[in-house]
Parts: C-alpha cells; structure tokens; sequence
C-alpha cells in the first residue's frame, strides 16, 4: 500500500508540474481595441493562436486617444484600432515610440443617396454632404474623383482639401458637416459620403445600399489602411510575427464578408 501511494503521490507530482509548466510556456499578448467590432474580427485570431500557445486578451479602450499611449507605456504589448496617417500623426505629436508592423483593412468610405440610384443620376448643382474634419474630408474628395464626380489637382497631397478640386463640372455643392451627421441628413441632399461604421449604425450596408463602392486604388499611398502597432524595441519579435499571420488569413476576411456587409476592405498582400 505504502509503495502505491508512493507511486501515486509521484505520479501525481509529475502531472501537476508537467501542466504547470505547460501553462507557464505559454505566451499572453494584450491587444488594444476600440469597439465591439474589433472583438468579431479578432475572434478566429484568437482562436488559431491559442492553437499556438499564445493567448490573446482584448483590451477595449473608450477612445482613440488611449491605446497609443498604453502601447508606449507597456500596458499592453499590441493595438489594432487606427490607420497609417492617424498613428504617424500621434507619433509626430506626442512622440510615442511605437510602430506599425502589419497591414489589416481600409474601412470602406461610400457614397449613398436616397434620392438616386446612380451617380449618372447627379444634376447639376446637386449637394453632397460628407465629413467635415480634415482627413475623412480628404478621404471623400478621393472617392468623389474615383466615381468621376470631380477632379482633385494632382499636386495636391495626401489629405486633399476643397480647394484642390480642379474640375467640377457639374458644379456640385459641397456640404461638410461632422462625420457621424452625414447619415442623418441623406434626406436633405443628392448624396452623402458616409464612414463604414457610420453606415452600418444608421442601417446602410455598404455592399449594398451604396450607390459608389470605395476601393484601394483610389489612393495614393497606405495612408488609411489599418494597422497592428507596436512598440519599436518589440517589433521585431517572432510572436508578434505570428500574431500578424494568424490575421492576414481567408477566417478573417470571412469574418468582413459575413459580419460587416462590405465595411472592411482586406488590405494585406497575399502571400
């Protein structure tokens, strides 16, 4: 009985520390979000990780004036919740030392109309309502000149204004109000150029209620593509590596086909 136990007492040991150092090897990663929809797209990222030993926490922060600064400060290793000129802005702002390290979408930016159902459809001096801040302005502009509405001056730089139009034959009028506004007041104008999350809140789907899809080609660099950021001394590091290949997957662009009604564009290069 004595040595029963014995070999009991030991067998046990041995599985407790062969578990406990099981769970010890494994690797736990805190990404910043912001929303509820980063959760959706990050869950079949999760799950082929853990498959991996790496273990992802969710962190959701209120704002994005948070998750840069908790990068910079260590409080969590990654985030995945802004665009390329969005994070060099608060680089060269508030001199976080973090870092892109892989590509993830362009959120779709559309035009919708309550009132036609193609852009041929526009008349002279028609209204077009779209965001009034500097960049999601930009962004409009460039999808207005990628449906053949207007012409921007080829000078003109990455985030170009209403004074870059060079033609506007049908001499729209151009009606900037704040982005989450834009929605609201289809009624009142011929069309509007509506954010994807915007879109999706008010009830529009993207792939199907616009009357002009955005696209990738319409810009000039990965200015508003999305990104996971890092810090600089991290980005290198082979786990994060994984973590940008468990995203650049078929589950995740399954996930913006599924989920977002053609919100999200994938923006990585196949491999």
């Amino acid at each position: 009985m004595r040595k029963i136990s014995l070999f009991f007492i030991l067998g046990s040991a041995l599985l407790f520390s062969a578990i406990s150092s099981e769970a010890a090897e494994r690797i736990k990663l805190k990404v910043g979000i912001v929303g509820e929809s980063y959760e959706v797209i990050w869950a079949p990222v999760i799950k082929r990780l853990a498959g991996e030993g790496i273990d992802i926490e969710l962190v959701n922060f209120a704002d994005y004036t948070l998750p840069n600064a908790a990068l910079d400060a260590g409080e969590i290793d990654l985030n995945a919740f802004q665009h390329h000129t969005y994070l060099n802005n608060e680089i060269k702002t508030k001199g976080y030392r973090i870092t892109a390290i892989a590509d993830t979408f362009l959120s779709a930016m559309c035009l919708y109309s309550k009132k036609i159902k193609n852009v041929k459809d526009l008349k002279k001096g028609d209204k077009i309502a779209f965001p009034n801040d500097l960049i999601n302005q930009g962004r409009a502009l460039t999808v207005l000149q990628g449906a053949g509405i207007i012409k921007l001056d080829p000078a003109a730089g990455k985030t170009p204004e209403v004074t870059n139009v060079a033609e506007n034959p049908l001499e729209i009028e151009f009606v900037p109000v704040d982005a989450a506004q834009v929605p609201s007041i289809l009624p009142d104008v011929a069309a509007g150029v509506i954010n994807g999350n915007y879109a999706l809140d008010f009830g529009l789907s993207p792939a199907k209620d616009s009357i002009f899809y955005d696209d990738l080609s319409f810009y000039k660099d990965n200015g508003y593509i999305n990104v996971i950021a890092a810090r600089i001394q991290d980005a290198d590091k082979d786990v994060f590596k994984k973590v940008a290949a468990a995203y650049q997957t078929n589950e995740v662009k399954k996930v913006f086909q599924e989920y977002f009604e053609g919100s999200y564009l994938p923006a990585w290069r196949e491999k």
